[in-house]
């Protein structure tokens, strides 16, 4: 007879995305907010853009629109975004790029399929992210922290079967570029084995299975399949990763 290992629990749900229509018209999963928001404070809202495959004239984006008392994040995975706001800032994110802009006080702004992409199409494939502010930065001054992809640290692991982009927060000994006003951490995670993530003791974690490859994750190594996101209570315990098959898995 052998002994059965206790393992103790650490997903506290996992959540399949819903789909809905968003700005233009443009399709996105919406994993967060689903039910109660406590465990993920102060994150309000995560979208997953497509991907999407546009033919010439089809692309669609956001918009104006007001944001006011968080921060919105994008991240651009494939295609092109471009940026107009209220306060005279343009700018255009390709795959890659990360913008952080702290809308605080308030900011009117549009986020579009650049020409090109109206012109040719393509592949749109990109998340925003919503972050709450602490009430003594909702009223300051807007800001924007826009990174190119090489300026965003990778952190390799030993076995070099883990890279993961470390977009806010700090992996081992690669810390982030990006200036956050609360302490979250923005992770990219890609695998071909296993690797375990220590984070601080009072930090949960949304862990959100993007790509076609499933992946294990918590001691539970429930399996996360392509649009699902586990809610995770670390209680100060590493979380760990496995990819489930022979191919990459890739999670935020």
């Amino acid at each position: 007879m052998t002994a059965t290992k206790n393992v103790s629990k650490q997903i506290s749900r996992i959540i399949t995305a819903h789909r809905q229509r968003e700005g233009g018209g443009f399709m996105v999963r919406r994993p967060v907010p689903s039910g109660s928001l406590d465990m993920v404070d102060p994150f309000l809202m995560l979208d997953h853009l497509g991907p999407t495959n546009y033919g010439p004239g089809e692309a669609v984006g956001a918009p104006d629109h007001p944001h006011r008392g968080q921060e919105t994040i994008s991240y651009v995975l494939e295609g092109e975004i471009e940026h107009r706001d209220s306060h005279g800032n343009h700018g255009v994110l390709t795959p890659g790029w990360v913008q952080w802009m702290s809308a605080a006080s308030g900011v009117i702004h549009s986020e579009m399929p650049t020409q090109k992409m109206l012109k040719e199409g393509g592949v749109m494939n990109s998340f925003q992210i919503w972050v709450n502010l602490p009430a003594k930065y909702k009223m300051t001054a807007p800001r924007y922290q826009d990174v190119p992809p090489e300026k965003i640290p990778v952190f390799t692991s030993n076995d070099e079967k883990t890279t993961i982009k470390v977009i806010a927060g700090k992996v081992e000994d690669v810390t982030a570029n990006i200036d956050t006003r609360t302490q979250i951490y923005f992770l990219d995670l890609r695998t071909t084995g296993q690797y375990t993530l220590d984070l601080p003791a009072d930090m949960n974690a949304m862990v959100y299975n993007f790509h076609t490859e499933p992946i294990r994750v918590g001691n539970e190594k429930a399996e996360l399949k392509e649009g699902q996101m586990a809610v995770i209570k670390t209680d100060g315990q590493p979380i760990g990763f496995e990819a489930a098959g022979s191919e990459e898995a890739r999670v935020l």
